[in-house]
């Protein structure tokens, strides 16, 4: 049974529940499983295994700041090469992303979906229990699936500190 932690966050002026623990710098990352824009089911860190990994949590693309983020990602992304896979996670419907990933034009992020299950949410200690959504959160895993940067944004329109973000994982890459 994952943890259940409050007055670390809050949402909407409101203390929310946060579950799961938060990940740092030299834990494994945690597998788990989401949905692809097509509703497949994708086992993450398998699918990219010997790449290094961006991962995104977000609450929704609908908001700007999400918007903004994945966008962001996505024109670092060519520069960065093959070797790295940038992932953004959220409780968004797989259709959405879908629609959201066309009008945006954004093809070289990986938009996946926790809505079924919140596995993601709950072992990257990011899902916020009363509304369901995720906090805002970054991560880099390296080519073995260890954690070597993360950050947790300490209010939900906070950005990530893309600098530190893009360093980390061109570090990873050794």
């Amino acid at each position: 049974m994952p943890v259940e932690r409050s007055g670390i966050f809050s949402f909407a002026g409101q203390d929310v529940t946060i579950i799961g623990d938060d990940l740092k710098a030299g834990d494994r990352a945690p597998e788990f499983t989401a949905q692809a824009i097509d509703w497949s089911h994708v086992n993450v860190l398998e699918s990219n295994a010997g790449k290094v990994k961006i991962i995104g949590s977000l609450p929704s693309l609908s908001t700007s700041v999400c918007d903004r983020e994945t966008r962001r990602f996505n024109q670092e992304a060519a520069a960065l090469g093959d070797d790295i896979a940038i992932i953004m996670m959220s409780m968004d419907l797989p259709f959405t992303l879908r629609n959201w990933c066309a009008a945006a034009g954004v093809d070289q992020v990986t938009t996946l979906s926790d809505h079924l299950t919140a596995k993601f949410g709950e072992k990257y200690g990011v899902l916020i229990k009363e509304h369901r959504l995720f906090r805002r959160a970054i991560f880099v895993v390296d080519r073995q699936d260890r954690v070597v940067y993360a950050d947790y944004m300490r209010v939900l329109g906070d950005e990530p500190k893309y600098d530190e973000v893009l360093n980390a994982a061109r570090q990873a890459l050794g």
